[in-house]
């Protein structure tokens, strides 16, 4: 990070608790390492084993990452920066409307077949990612499942979820995939307008249609980080 980054995200990270008086020894390594390692394991798509020397030690980096992440800290860090995010946009700190979409990945041979299924629709092997964002493209929810579960299925619990986070959304935007009685459990039991953005049947070539196109710019940059292309985890339990 640079200094103008690092002076942004440094009153977001979570205060370790010997500086609030919890005790406990200080950290070995400053978080603004942490983080530049974890980026760019992240953005090279180098295994944990292979993180250069001119950062932590890995099994410190991963300790630090496994630890904030089963504590939720990850979570917390990301939602406060999005809050800020917004707020310099000039929006409200909750969002009111979002777009929901999803995107399967392949996954490598060490994949079990416990974590992964075949997505008949786009031909892929391996894990589907299920996102909301808000209207600048703003992650609010991800739920990664094998590819052959359905999009209505997976945005079932997802959407769940998002409304029980974010009590304002009151729209979300989808694609063709989202339609059925999805449509009615959302307004019935989430009090959430899902509205479908299709494609029309004279349209002929690429064509950017309103609203979806945000999720997919999100996925467009998403598959700029090497390690998000393919996947190679082997245990699908920390990716739930």
């Amino acid at each position: 990070m640079t200094d103008a980054e690092w002076s942004v995200v440094r009153p977001l990270l979570p205060v370790p608790g010997w500086m609030r008086g919890r005790g406990g020894q200080p950290e070995a390594y400053c978080h603004r390492a942490i983080l530049d390692a974890i980026r760019y394991l992240v953005d090279n798509g180098i295994k944990w084993r292979a993180m250069p020397a001119d950062f932590p030690p890995w099994d410190r980096v991963y300790a630090f990452f496994r630890r904030w992440r089963d504590h939720t800290l990850i979570r917390e860090f990301h939602d406060r920066l999005r809050r800020r995010v917004r707020e310099e946009a000039g929006r409200d700190v909750e969002p009111t409307a979002g777009v929901i979409d999803s995107q399967s990945v392949k996954a490598d041979a060490v994949v079990g077949a416990d974590s992964r299924g075949f997505d008949g629709g786009k031909l892929v092997n391996g894990l589907k990612r299920h996102v909301v964002v808000d209207t600048l493209g703003l992650l609010l929810g991800v739920m990664v499942t094998a590819a052959d579960i359905s999009d209505r299925a997976a945005a079932k619990v997802l959407l769940e979820r998002v409304t029980d986070a974010h009590h304002r959304l009151e729209l979300v935007w989808a694609d063709g995939g989202y339609t059925g009685s999805l449509v009615t459990h959302c307004l019935a039991a989430l009090a959430l307008v899902l509205a479908i953005v299709k494609r029309s049947d004279d349209m002929r070539g690429f064509v950017v249609l309103p609203k979806r196109w945000i999720v997919e710019r999100l996925f467009a940059h998403l598959m700029r980080s090497r390690r998000l292309v393919r996947d190679f985890e082997r245990s699908a339990a920390p990716r739930r």
